[in-house]
């Protein structure tokens, strides 16, 4: 016969090892890096709304001053996650580094005014051929803004190799302007509005409504290695993405949306009040993808034009 401590202690192991499978494991963290635009607002969302946290990620943005640096910081670990440009994307996967596309940012639409030419106000800055001789400052050397906008002066006729440009990061354009050391930047809100607005410079070109409508922006990326490691955080940042462009879509959720961007943007009320923001796309395609791949080509950014579909996870 069992000693009924015995039987009571074997009850109780037995019930602690069938809670052992309920207990929640802990999120897996992940560093992301994110420059100081409003593509990034679906990373805002599912961090703020929750999204990430409740499919077992913990999900910690970080702002980087520049585009560039940020396939260099996922290579290192210093973030897991982070969200270059296309093309700079594309330049760190044709230097050998390993990132592949989990998902995406903002996209193109000929309905936004958010990116443009801002010059200095008295340059005389009008057309793309006046931009010839002239230092024009870019947030990222070989970015997408730097690249869509060498791809806009040559449909204007124009040699982009006649044209200095000078990287700079977002924050900087409008006191370079002011100063003078800049004719004009490629720019986006909420700096374009805030240097109109100041009266520094004026927009000569709304130059990125001649792209096709639906690109990415910006591509969400990661270490394959890191990918294939946490396949289930993975997973659950691009459901996090997702469940976030549904909220942005959403007319009833702005009010929210722009709160958790000018959290981590750091906007006054009055430009949050006002900046655009770019669809979502939380699904980037082979073909869209693409676009980037042929652009950077013909500008000779890429040796080589790369195997897109090894580069997106589905």
């Amino acid at each position: 016969m069992t000693h009924p401590i015995s039987r009571r202690t074997m009850v109780a192991a037995g019930l602690a090892a069938a809670a052992l499978p309920l207990r929640a494991q802990a999120p897996v963290k992940a560093i992301f890096g994110y420059t100081a635009v409003t593509d990034f607002a679906t990373v805002f969302i599912a961090r703020e709304e929750g999204y990430f946290l409740r499919r077992g990620i913990d999900v910690e943005p970080k702002l980087i001053p520049l585009n560039p640096s940020i396939p260099p910081a996922i290579q290192s670990d210093s973030i897991q996650l982070g969200g270059p440009t296309p093309s700079v994307f594309l330049q760190a996967a044709d230097g050998g580094l390993d990132h592949v596309v989990l998902t995406g940012g903002g996209a193109t639409s000929k309905k936004m005014t958010g990116i443009g030419l801002v010059a200095r106000a008295g340059s005389g800055i009008k057309t793309a051929q006046d931009c010839v001789g002239k230092k024009i400052g870019v947030p990222g050397l070989g970015a997408f803004l730097h690249v869509g906008f060498r791809a806009w002066l040559k449909s204007q006729g124009v040699d982009h190799t006649k044209v200095n440009f000078l990287e700079a990061s977002f924050p900087q354009h409008g006191d370079l302007l002011r100063g003078g050391s800049l004719d004009a930047v490629v720019t986006a809100d909420p700096f374009m509005v805030r240097i109109v607005s100041s009266g520094a410079g004026y927009v000569a070109s709304y130059y990125s409504t001649f792209l096709p409508d639906g690109l990415p922006t910006l591509v969400f990326t990661a270490r394959r290695e890191w990918v294939q490691k946490n396949p289930a955080a993975a997973k659950a940042f691009q459901a996090g993405i997702a469940e976030a462009a549904t909220f942005l879509n959403n007319p009833k959720n702005t009010a929210k949306v722009r709160e958790h961007i000018g959290k981590y943007i750091k906007l006054p009320p009055e430009v949050l009040a006002s900046v655009q923001i770019s669809p979502p796309l939380p699904v980037v395609t082979e073909p869209a993808l693409a676009w980037w791949a042929d652009q950077m080509v013909e500008q000779k950014l890429l040796k080589a034009r790369p195997n897109l579909a090894s580069l997106i996870v589905k």
